[in-house]
């Protein structure tokens, strides 16, 4: 041992032997490697599985969240244009939220949150920023309904804004156009009118966009015209809106007044601003 130690004497033979057994050596450490390594693989792709999960849960959350962003910031710019058209309009109005449509198959209705508590009236109507939704037609104390254009039979006096001719038109059911009646075949109208409500019936403001012309059939013979429009404020675009709270007598009162004042007349007012199809957009 001192002969090894000082002159390195085995270390020829210890080599030899080592190169020797070192395939032993790896044959008799492969089942502890390979049981390692098999630990290993399951380990890590359990920990991945475990991450995967937990990644898809949290794109779920973040698509959830921007879709729900979206739909704020949609409704946040409504509200705005809504705020916009209530501080133009020369009466009173009322912020309302479309709560439900009731299954009913024959009449086409709304439910607001609003009711007679808040000041809502019967005959009411109902807009928002683009034009008129409907009409009130019954009212509870915290609630009310609504009876939208396509309504059957619903009537809305308008006139044209490119000429002032004046007529009706009538909702026809729910998914049909709306029509405009009691017109003859030599009515100056074209595809594309806006129709504005006319005020005549002391119910709804005039000027506000009601629909516009999508298709025109003349019949010479019967000297008659069968005029159908679209509804220029989409109901399902959105839940808020505003009712108007329009007294013909009082309001006309204060527009005379304001006219007078300034000596000119009112050609700028809201409801004549509402002069173009939105709801088409």
């Amino acid at each position: 041992m001192l002969i090894d130690f000082r002159f390195k004497a085995l270390d020829p033979i210890r080599n030899n032997v080592n190169w020797i057994l070192r395939p032993l050596e790896y044959v008799m450490m492969a089942p502890r490697n390979a049981f390692e390594a098999t630990s290993e693989y399951f380990t890590t792709r359990s920990t991945l599985d475990q991450e995967n999960q937990v990644m898809k849960v949290r794109q779920a959350e973040l698509s959830l969240l921007a879709n729900q962003s979206e739909f704020l910031m949609v409704e946040n710019q409504n509200l705005r244009e809504l705020m916009t058209l209530q501080k133009q309009v020369p009466f009173k109005t009322l912020p309302v939220e479309i709560l439900f449509n009731p299954p009913n198959p024959i009449s086409q209705r709304i439910v607001i949150n609003r009711g007679s508590n808040d000041g809502l009236k019967l005959g009411n109507p109902i807009a928002n920023d683009s034009g008129i939704l409907g009409q009130v037609v019954r009212l509870y104390e915290r609630s009310a309904e609504v009876s939208l254009l396509e309504d059957r039979d619903f009537a809305v006096p308008v006139q044209v804004a490119r000429n002032g001719l004046r007529a009706a038109v009538f909702g026809a059911g729910r998914g049909n156009p709306l029509e405009l009646r009691y017109l003859p075949v030599a009515s100056d109208l074209e595809v594309g009118d806006i129709l504005l409500t006319s005020g005549i019936d002391g119910v709804y403001p005039p000027g506000f966009a009601v629909a516009v012309i999508s298709k025109i059939e003349r019949n010479v013979d019967k000297n008659s015209s069968n005029v159908f429009c679209v509804p220029i404020a989409a109901v399902n675009r959105y839940r808020q809106a505003l009712a108007f709270l329009y007294d013909p007598q009082l309001d006309a009162k204060a527009a005379a007044n304001n006219k007078s004042a300034s000596g000119a007349p009112l050609t700028n007012t809201p409801g004549r601003r509402q002069t173009r199809a939105r709801g088409m957009q």
